[in-house]
C-alpha cells in the first residue's frame, strides 16, 4: 500500500487517508437520494438511478484513486441534474433516454479534448492571478453550499437573509460548526470527521438526524435494466439526431453539458490541488513535456473523462470531479488511497442506504464552511491594488458562489480579464486558447439565452 500510493512521498499515512476518504465520503453522501429524487422527475425510475448514481460514483472515483492516484471522488452532480430535468427534459422536450445520449455525447467529447491535451493546455492558459482567484473563489462557493444545504440562509423575501434560529436543524448545524472549529483550532487529528459524526450523533435526539424512504439493494437491481444501456436503443442515440430540425438544438444542449463539466473539474483541480500540493509545479512541468498520460494531472483529467459517459450508460447525469473533495483534503488526503476510501463507502451504501441516509445535511454543512474558510487563504496571493487585476479577480471569485456555478465563476474571470488586459493594450499577452474559452462562454451564454 505504502509503495502504490507513495504515502511517504507525499507526507501522510494511512491513517490520514483513511480519515479523509470518510469525510469526503460524509460530505458527498447526500448525492445517493438526491440525485434519484431529481432524475425521477423526468420518469426515471428512482431505483434505476439510485443503483446508477453509486456505480458511477464507485467506478469514477476508483479510477481516480488507482490510476492517477489524486484524493479526489467523483459522482452526478448537482447542478447538472437540475439542467438535465428542468432545461433539457422539461423546457425543450427531449425525453430522458434522449438526454443520457447527449450526456454520453458530451463525455465521449471530454474524452477527446482529454487524449489530445486541450483541457491541461487550458489550464496552463490561465493565468497565475486567476487561479489564486479560482481556488479562494472554490473555497466561498463550498462553504456557501454548506450555508445553503442547511437553510440557515434563505430567500424567502427574494433576497437573502439570515433564517430565524427557531428550528432544531440550525442549532444542530451551529453546535457542529463550533465543535469543527474549536476541534480544527486545537489542531485535533481528524477534526472535521469528527465534528460530522458527534453532530450526526447529538441530532437523533433532537430529531435531525432521521433516516429517509430508499429501496432494497435487489428492489434496485430489478429496475436497473430500465436505465443501463438506454442510450443504445432506438430512443436513445437512434432518436437523437431523426429530426433534422432539432439537430442545431441538440448540439447546443451537448456544448452547454460539456463546457459546464470541463471547467467545473478544471475550477476545482486549480482550486483544491495547488495549494495543498497535489499538483506539484514539477508535476505541471511534466505535463507540457510528457507524452501519453504521465502526469498526475492527466490521468486524473482522464479519469473525470471517462466518469462521465460510463455514468450515462448506466443511467445518470455527468459524473464529475466534487468539490466537496476538498472537504477530504482539508482533512489530510493527498492520494488515491483517499480516493479508494470513498468508493468502497458509496459501495457499501447500496446495501446501507437508510443509515447513509441519515446524516443530516446540519453535520456536513459545518465542515464544509471550515473547510471553505481555510482555501479563502488564496485570495492573499492576489494584488487587490492593481484594479486590472482584481476585477478578473473578483469575478473568478465570487461569481462561483453567488451563481451557484464554478464554471460561470471561471467565464465571468476569462470575460474581464480579457477586457482589461485590452483596455491596457496588453491583448497578446492572453494566452490564445483563453480568447478562445472566453469566446466559447460568451457564446453559450448568448445560445441559452435564445433557447
Amino acid at each position: 500500500m505504502e509503495s502504490f500510493f507513495k504515502l511517504k512521498e507525499n507526507g501522510t499515512n494511512v491513517g490520514t487517508e483513511v480519515t479523509a476518504g470518510l469525510t469526503t465520503f460524509f460530505a458527498m453522501a447526500y448525492i445517493i437520494v438526491v440525485n434519484p429524487s431529481i432524475l425521477s422527475q423526468a420518469g426515471m425510475e428512482w431505483g434505476a438511478v439510485f443503483l446508477a448514481t453509486i456505480i458511477a460514483s464507485v467506478i469514477g472515483t476508483l479510477v481516480m484513486g488507482l490510476v492517477a492516484n489524486v484524493p479526489y471522488a467523483q459522482a452526478p452532480g448537482m447542478g447538472l441534474n437540475a439542467f438535465f430535468v428542468y432545461t433539457v427534459c422539461f423546457t425543450l422536450g427531449f425525453t430522458w433516454q434522449q438526454a443520457l445520449s447527449m450526456v454520453f455525447l458530451c463525455g465521449v467529447i471530454n474524452i477527446i479534448i482529454t487524449v489530445t491535451k486541450i483541457r491541461k493546455i487550458i489550464i496552463k492558459s490561465i493565468p497565475l492571478s486567476l487561479q489564486h482567484a479560482i481556488g479562494g473563489g472554490i473555497g466561498g462557493f463550498i462553504a456557501y453550499i454548506g450555508l445553503l444545504n442547511v437553510g440557515i440562509i434563505n430567500f424567502g423575501a427574494g433576497v437573502p437573509a439570515l433564517s430565524t434560529l427557531n428550528q432544531p436543524v440550525f442549532w444542530l448545524f451551529l453546535i457542529g460548526l463550533v465543535l469543527i472549529i474549536v476541534l480544527q483550532a486545537m489542531n485535533i487529528k481528524g477534526a472535521i470527521l469528527i465534528g460530522i459524526i458527534v453532530t450526526t450523533l447529538i441530532g437523533i435526539p433532537m430529531g435531525v438526524t432521521v433516516t429517509a424512504e430508499t429501496i432494497s439493494f435487489s428492489e434496485a437491481c430489478a429496475v436497473l435494466p430500465t436505465t443501463f444501456g438506454a442510450i443504445f436503443t432506438s430512443e436513445g442515440l437512434g432518436s437523437l439526431f431523426a429530426d433534422p430540425a432539432k439537430i442545431p438544438l441538440v448540439l447546443i444542449t451537448i456544448f452547454s453539458f460539456s463546457l459546464s463539466d470541463t471547467f467545473d473539474t478544471i475550477g476545482t483541480f486549480i482550486g483544491t490541488g495547488r495549494r495543498s500540493g497535489i499538483f506539484s509545479e514539477e508535476d505541471e512541468k511534466s505535463m507540457e513535456t510528457s507524452t501519453g498520460f504521465k502526469s498526475k494531472m492527466d490521468k486524473a483529467l482522464f479519469a473525470d473523462a471517462t466518469a462521465t459517459s460510463i455514468g450515462a450508460i448506466f443511467g445518470t447525469s455527468n459524473t464529475t470531479t466534487y468539490v466537496e473533495s476538498a472537504a477530504g483534503i482539508g482533512a489530510g488526503g493527498r492520494t488515491g488511497l483517499t480516493s479508494v476510501i470513498v468508493a468502497l463507502c458509496f459501495a457499501l451504501s447500496s446495501f446501507l442506504a437508510t443509515f447513509v441516509s441519515a446524516i443530516p445535511y446540519a453535520a456536513t454543512a459545518p465542515a464544509l464552511v471550515v473547510v471553505g474558510v481555510m482555501m479563502l487563504s488564496s485570495f492573499a496571493e492576489i494584488n487587490w491594488s492593481d484594479f486590472t487585476e482584481a476585477v478578473p479577480a473578483f469575478f473568478a471569485g465570487i461569481f462561483m458562489a453567488l451563481c451557484y456555478s464554478i464554471s460561470y465563476g471561471i467565464a465571468f474571470g476569462f470575460i474581464f480579464y480579457c477586457i482589461t488586459k485590452c483596455c491596457k493594450k496588453q491583448a497578446k499577452d492572453v494566452h490564445p486558447l483563453l480568447w478562445v474559452c472566453t469566446v466559447l462562454f460568451v457564446l453559450n451564454f448568448i445560445l441559452l439565452a435564445c433557447l
